[in-house]
C-alpha cells in the first residue's frame, strides 16, 4: 500500500532527493567512497557545499554582502545564538506559537525583551496585528510559519530595525524578500532535507556589534569565516539537501513550488470547511498556513476522532495526529508532498462522512 507521509518533520522528502541520496551512500561524488565515511575536508565534499551554498542564495536570490551558513544544533540553537550575536540590550518579538515562545525565552537570558504582540491568549489560532516595533531594539523576531498551530505570516515585515525570522517549517515554500531581513534561519527536516542541519542566511554588517564575548563555536563569522567548515559539519545531512535543491531547481524553484502549495492547500481547507464532520483550528483564511493545515471534528463528532484517525491508517495515511496542544489533526503539506496525497486524504475524508 502507498503510504501517504503528513508528517510533521522529519517529514517527506522527494524521491529525487532519496534516490540520489542513497547513490551517494554508495559511491559520493565518483569517489569510491560513502558520502557517510568521506572527510568533510575532502574535494568532493567541499564542491558538495559549495554548490549546496550556491544553490541557497540562488533559489531565494539572495543580495550580496549575505552568507549562507550551515550549522549543527537545529533551529533551538539559533534561539540562543541570534540574541548572543546580535542583541546588546534589547530585542523584540512576535510570539505567534511554541517556537516563537520558546525563542523569546532563550532571548531573556541576553538582555530586554519587548513582546510586542501575542496571540497565546487564544491558544495561538490567529497572527496578531497592528503591532508597533520599538525603534530601539537591536532587532525583531519573527517565526514566519507555525508549525503546531497552524498559522503563518504570507509577507516579509516592514520594520524599523533588523528583523530576523525562524522559516523552518516554510523556507523554499515561498519567494522571500531576503534583503528585508538580517538573519534567516531553519531547521532543515521540512522542506529541505533530513534532521540534523540547519541553514544560516544572514548579513554580514549586522555582526560585531555587540560588546559580550562570543564562544567561538557560537559566533557566526566563526563559521562564515570557515565556510561552515570550523568543526565536522553534517556531511550526509549537507549532502541530502544539495539534492533536495537540485530538485526544487529543475521544478522551477520557489516560485513554481509556491503555486503547488497554494493549490494543495486550497484543496484541503475546502474540503475541511465543506465535510460537516471537521472544523478548521484558524478561522481566519489570512492567517492558515499552506504547510501545516490543522482542523478538528466538529461539536457533535468529537468521538469520532480515534476512528478518523484508524481509517485514514488503513488507507496509508500516516502523520495526520495533531500536536497534543491542538488536538485534532494536522496534514502537513510540505514542498515534496505530491497532489496525489492530498486528493487521497480528501477521498478519506469524504468517505468517512458517507459512512457517519
Amino acid at each position: 500500500m502507498k503510504k501517504h507521509n503528513f508528517y510533521a518533520g522529519p517529514s517527506i522528502l522527494s524521491q529525487y532527493t532519496i534516490d540520489k541520496t542513497i547513490e551517494g551512500i554508495r559511491d559520493f561524488a565518483g569517489s569510491g567512497l560513502s558520502v557517510l565515511e568521506i572527510s568533510h575536508r575532502s574535494k568532493e565534499f567541499i564542491a558538495c557545499m559549495n554548490e549546496t551554498i550556491a544553490l541557497v542564495k540562488e533559489l531565494l536570490d539572495v543580495p550580496s554582502g549575505y552568507q549562507v551558513i550551515f550549522l549543527g544544533g537545529g533551529a533551538s540553537l539559533q534561539f540562543a545564538m541570534v540574541p548572543m550575536n546580535l542583541m546588546n540590550s534589547k530585542s523584540a518579538y512576535l510570539n505567534t506559537g511554541e517556537w516563537a515562545n520558546k525563542a523569546l525565552k532563550e532571548a531573556k537570558l541576553y538582555g530586554e525583551v519587548t513582546e510586542v504582540a501575542s496571540s497565546k491568549e487564544s491558544n495561538y489560532n490567529y497572527i496578531p496585528k497592528n503591532y508597533v516595533v520599538p525603534s530601539d531594539a537591536d532587532y525583531f523576531h519573527v517565526t514566519t510559519n507555525n508549525t503546531i498551530f497552524g498559522t503563518s505570516l504570507k509577507s516579509d515585515p516592514d520594520v524599523p530595525v533588523p528583523l530576523v525570522a525562524d522559516m523552518s517549517s516554510d523556507i523554499f515554500s515561498r519567494p522571500v524578500d531576503v534583503s528585508k531581513y538580517s538573519l534567516i534561519y531553519a531547521g532543515a527536516q521540512k522542506n529541505l532535507g533530513p534532521a540534523g542541519v540547519t541553514v544560516v542566511i544572514i548579513k554580514e554588517s549586522v555582526l560585531g556589534r555587540v560588546n559580550r564575548a562570543i564562544p567561538t563555536m557560537l559566533d557566526y563569522r566563526t563559521h562564515i569565516k570557515a565556510e561552515s567548515m570550523f568543526n565536522t559539519p553534517p556531511v550526509f545531512a549537507v549532502y541530502a539537501a544539495q539534492q533536495t535543491l537540485v530538485w526544487l531547481k529543475g521544478l522551477g524553484g520557489v516560485k513554481a513550488m509556491h503555486k503547488k502549495n497554494t493549490e494543495k492547500a486550497r484543496m484541503l481547507y475546502d474540503e475541511i470547511d465543506r465535510n460537516k464532520l471537521f472544523v478548521p483550528t484558524i478561522k481566519d483564511e489570512e492567517d492558515r498556513s499552506i504547510m501545516n493545515i490543522c482542523f478538528v471534528m466538529a461539536d457533535g463528532y468529537k468521538e469520532l476522532e480515534k476512528p478518523f484517525s484508524e481509517f485514514a491508517k488503513s488507507r496509508g495515511i500516516v502523520g495526520i495526529e495533531g500536536h497534543r496542544s491542538v488536538g485534532g489533526f494536522r496534514a502537513s503539506t510540505y514542498n515534496a508532498l505530491p497532489v496525489e496525497s492530498i486528493t487521497a486524504l480528501i477521498d478519506a475524508m469524504k468517505e468517512f462522512e458517507s459512512k457517519n
